[in-house]
């Protein structure tokens, strides 16, 4: 229907909305790396993220395919989780995503650019869940409704989930799902015998339920329980609250996103009137406005930095991810788990706290490639209002606060009256 503003608005389950779909939350993340051996060991390891699938390119038999990476040694990609979603993070060989793209661009006569280099792309993907499947269906025409570029649409495997791909303004890829394959107490993902449901065209609605898919793989002689598993790589030597785990710390929750943008502007419009995020805050830091955005009740999930901001802050010249965020279990995790990293060598890089607002105590750690990863253990929630909590009423931290070195930090933190109100994760912690 349309109102008497003269904006259109779409039927989203009984709610009348902007889009015709709405962001749950931020679903998984990935980059494209090119040392992809130590950036594994980095993020599996050291981070803790379990391997759920892994995806070799050069086994691919098309000889298309083979062509274009003969000249690649490692074709493997990985996907990774924390908790029950087959993944959460993904891991691609730089090298042999840019020699596929090269090669379908040469043969269809088209642009290389955005591969992976410096100062490149080498976001893999943002993905953000919606809460149904028509709502995906409804964000694929929205987008050609608005000539927002499209990757594609349909179902991908790994992890089972119904999508469609779009492009921000600086090329960044931006996934909508639905359904993502769920791993229980054994570990195991889906197994490969059961990848013919995927699809690379806009699915027919309704579709069948996943119970029945897997009825119909059981009644065709596919063993169900043969799927992916991995090993926890580390000792579990740490007490966790109670529980041994292999770091002394555990993920529970992924994002925010950060991005450095050309034009704020034009990123701002694509992510609100196009995606539909709300802008909760902008900071003007140094002359330059960063804007931060939320899908829910968390303070943000996704923030856009002005590239111009890059050479002032003094960041690393390797992505337009100024950095991905980790949450994690508690305060004294957050403490520990710097000292577990730098033990093992990671480098960290200092923002100040007006760069992360709604979030106080968090560092940045780099990976091997120099990508940046803000661990932080509490988010700012906003209220039925929609309002965020004024600046001066916020947990002061100081420029020992703002860096990496914990030993200056204080022991304990008295609470505010939002800590760990977003700390859902669900199972056991290992």
């Amino acid at each position: 229907m349309t109102t008497n503003t003269g904006r259109k608005t779409y039927n989203v389950g009984g709610v009348l909305l902007n889009q015709p779909f709405k962001i749950r939350r931020l679903g998984h993340f990935g980059f494209n790396v090119y040392k992809i051996d130590e950036c594994l060991e980095f993020y599996r390891d050291l981070l803790g993220f379990k391997v759920s699938d892994e995806n070799d390119f050069k086994a691919n038999p098309d000889p298309q395919v083979q062509e274009w990476l003969k000249d690649v040694k490692n074709g493997k990609g990985y996907f990774m989780r924390y908790g029950t979603d087959h993944h959460a993070f993904v891991l691609f060989n730089a090298a042999a995503m840019n020699a596929m793209a090269a090669g379908r661009a040469s043969s269809e006569g088209n642009s290389t650019e955005g591969m992976t280099g410096a100062s490149g792309m080498n976001i893999n993907q943002i993905t953000w869940q919606t809460g149904t499947l028509s709502e995906v269906i409804g964000a694929y025409h929205y987008f050609l409704e608005r000539e927002i570029p499209i990757m594609r649409v349909g179902r991908d495997m790994p992890g089972s989930n119904w999508h469609v791909y779009a492009y921000d303004p600086d090329g960044h890829i931006n996934e909508l799902y639905y359904g993502i394959e769920q791993e229980g107490w054994n570990g195991r993902s889906k197994p490969r015998d059961m990848y013919d449901r995927r699809l690379r065209e806009e699915p027919t609605l309704p579709q069948m339920p996943e119970e029945d898919e897997v009825d119909e793989a059981i009644a065709r002689g596919v063993d169900i329980h043969t799927g992916y598993r991995s090993d926890e790589p580390l000792p579990a030597n740490f007490d966790v609250g109670g529980v041994m785990l292999g770091r002394p710390f555990k993920i529970t929750k992924i994002g925010p996103v950060n991005l450095f943008v050309k034009d704020l502007g034009a990123s701002l419009d694509m992510y609100t009137d196009g995606m539909g995020l709300t802008v909760t805050e902008q900071v003007e830091y140094k002359g330059h406005k960063v804007a931060f955005l939320r899908n829910g009740a968390e303070h943000h999930t996704l923030g856009l930095f002005p590239e111009a901001l890059r050479k002032e802050l003094g960041w690393p010249d390797v992505s337009t991810c100024m950095s991905f965020g980790i949450e994690l279990g508690s305060y004294q995790q957050l403490r520990d788990a710097v000292s577990f990293l730098k033990e093992r060598g990671v480098t960290f890089m200092n923002l100040p706290a007006e760069l992360h607002p709604g979030i106080d105590y968090a560092v940045y750690a780099l990976d091997p490639e120099g990508n940046g990863i803000m661990l932080y253990y509490y988010m700012e929630q906003l209220g039925w209002e929609g309002k965020p909590r004024p600046v001066e009423l916020r947990r002061k931290v100081d420029a020992a606060g703002s860096s990496h070195n914990v030993e200056a930090w204080p022991e304990a933190l008295e609470p505010m009256s939002d800590t760990y109100v977003d700390q859902v994760f669900q199972g056991p912690l290992g």
